[in-house]
């Protein structure tokens, strides 16, 4: 099993080499941003009960959304076309479903 761990964080770390995208910044910046997004929703429910524009945080929570993808597009070299296919999938799933729930707690009252 230690060995299988062993090949798989080598695996892993090579990916970082050979696309050019270091993946504990990634990782880093995938995990650091939930923490973010959350306030950013939290801002988002207050100024809509407020009734204040909601420009700046939709802006924010869409930006911590896909702060990590930014990160592998924008560093990333020689990524294959299917990671980008992948990953703009996760983020649209991802903002169909926050949508979603973020609609759903905005009329709550």
């Amino acid at each position: 099993m230690q060995e299988l761990w062993h090949m798989s964080t080598q695996w892993f770390f090579s990916l970082g080499e050979k696309y050019g995208v270091n993946p504990i910044i990634f990782g880093t910046i995938y995990v650091g941003a939930i923490p973010l997004f959350a306030l950013s929703i939290a801002w988002l429910v207050r100024a809509k009960k407020a009734k204040q524009p909601l420009t700046w945080p939709v802006v924010s929570a869409g930006f911590w959304f896909i702060s990590s993808y930014l990160y592998l597009f924008i560093a990333g070299e020689n990524i294959p076309w299917w990671v980008y296919a992948f990953a703009i999938a996760l983020i649209v799933y991802g903002s169909f479903a926050s949508y979603r729930q973020i609609r759903s707690r905005l009329n709550e009252d």
